[in-house]
């Protein structure tokens, strides 16, 4: 069966949709920081802009494809593609080692405070669902 015989349910476009906005939000904030747009970064004092522009090479490649990973998947799961369970688990790799940076290897849970262990626990937390609904849409035959 492949994936133009099985009817696309509804729910996949509204996931799909929302989850397109919701990673698209953070392939913002990490071009934002990047880039180091003022009017984004003057939110943050100037020992967490040390903090962000100190990040090592591996902990910002990390946080690159966690965000890429997650809105190439949301595209993929909108075109009904199987590589959107790839993406996803891309993502999530990439989430992993940027959370370990962040929380274990550096002062990030001190720089940022609690609000931001409570926000990277939400991104954990979609970013599994997310993973988890694409395998189930290609289990299904809905992922071509």
């Amino acid at each position: 069966m492949n994936q133009f015989t099985v009817k696309t349910p509804v729910h996949l476009w509204v996931i799909g949709f929302i989850a397109l906005l919701w990673n698209a939000m953070g392939a913002f904030d990490y071009t934002a920081t990047q880039m180091r747009l003022e009017f984004y970064m003057s939110q943050f004092t100037d020992e967490q802009l040390a903090y962000f522009y100190g990040f090592p090479a591996w902990a910002d490649a990390a946080w690159a494809i966690a965000v890429w990973g997650s809105l190439v998947g949301s595209l993929a799961l909108l075109l009904r593609k199987r590589w959107a369970v790839w993406m996803f688990g891309a993502a999530v790799v990439g989430l992993a080692l940027s959370s370990l940076y962040n929380f274990g290897l550096s002062q990030g849970a001190d720089l940022m405070g609690s609000g931001a262990v409570i926000f990277t626990l939400v991104i954990w937390l979609i970013a599994l669902m997310l993973l988890f609904y694409a395998r189930a849409m290609s289990s299904k035959g809905v992922l071509g």
